[in-house]
């Protein structure tokens, strides 16, 4: 009898166990949900300008506190899309990094709205040594001449001036992916800019010669400069002189009288070559004679 008790109040215990034990299980489940979304992240990197498969995205659970602003929630809004900007691997994928919907794949789905996109030709010093990569920020540098303001007297000087500041690197060469292991030398270097921009960077390779100044990227300061020219590098005063020219000026004649004619220059007086000239002694008398 009394085994029969005590086996009953054992089993009684293990019920009672086994049942808290799933009632926190199912509660914790709960309060984790209740916390926590599901995210799309990258599964592999993704460079710029790709187009987005299920193969590259995967849902992973994530704090509800700390979901970022436009992150996708559910993968099927993702497929197809493009992206404009380069995702790491584990990153969520946001709305801002994608290109609208409907956007075809390639560069142009990765230029701002409102923005062109313009390749110009560099080289390894005009490239700043390769340093200059796709998501970079460069300033554009021209050398030119100077106007001289429609005096053909003035000389005209070279100028070096920064005509476009924080342009945007979309690609070098034919590649929109960044690679930051290591620089590279390339001969074409795509920018986006605005169309008033466009046509500075046209007109300034085509009277100069253009050079890429790299910046820093989260550096918004503008540069206000008036330009180097030669007088400002060496410090020396400009003075720009006429040539001066030998004239002489006539008298006026007369009303009615014919003009002078101008004077014929006189030659040289001729100088008579001297012979050569010998003393001749003779005894105590001494005389010259001319050859």
């Amino acid at each position: 009898m009394r085994n029969t008790r005590a086996l009953t109040m054992i089993g009684v215990a293990l019920f009672l166990a086994l049942a808290a034990v799933v009632v926190a299980a199912q509660w914790i489940a709960g309060q984790s949900a209740s916390n926590s979304n599901k995210v799309a992240v990258a599964l592999l990197d993704i460079s710029m300008g790709a187009r987005i498969t299920p193969e590259l995205v995967h849902m992973v659970d994530w704090p509800a506190s700390s979901v970022p602003p436009g992150a996708a929630t559910d993968i099927k809004t993702l497929e197809g899309r493009i992206t404009r900007a380069n995702i790491q691997r584990g990153e969520p994928i946001s709305e801002g990094k994608l290109a609208p919907a409907g956007t075809q794949g390639g560069l142009s789905s990765v230029v701002s709205e409102g923005k062109r996109a313009m390749t110009v030709r560099v080289n390894d010093v005009v490239g700043v040594a390769g340093f200059a990569l796709p998501g970079n920020y460069v300033d554009i540098l021209v050398n030119t001449q100077s106007d001289s303001n429609g005096d053909h007297l003035a000389r005209e000087q070279a100028i070096s001036k920064i005509v476009l500041e924080r342009i945007l690197v979309l690609a070098i060469a034919q590649e929109s992916s960044r690679d930051d292991t290591k620089p590279k030398v390339v001969n074409a270097v795509t920018l986006e800019l605005t169309p008033d921009q466009v046509e500075k960077l046209d007109l300034a390779r085509s009277v100069g010669t253009l050079s890429l100044v790299l910046r820093n990227q989260i550096d918004p300061q503008s540069a206000h400069t008036e330009g180097a020219t030669k007088t400002s590098l060496l410090g020396e005063s400009a003075i720009a002189t006429a040539p001066v020219r030998n004239t002489t000026t006539l008298p006026t004649p007369p009303s009615g009288a014919p003009a002078p004619a101008p004077a014929t220059p006189r030659p040289p007086p001729r100088v008579e070559k001297q012979g050569d000239k010998v003393e001749v002694i003779k005894g105590l008398e001494r005389s010259s004679q001319q050859f």
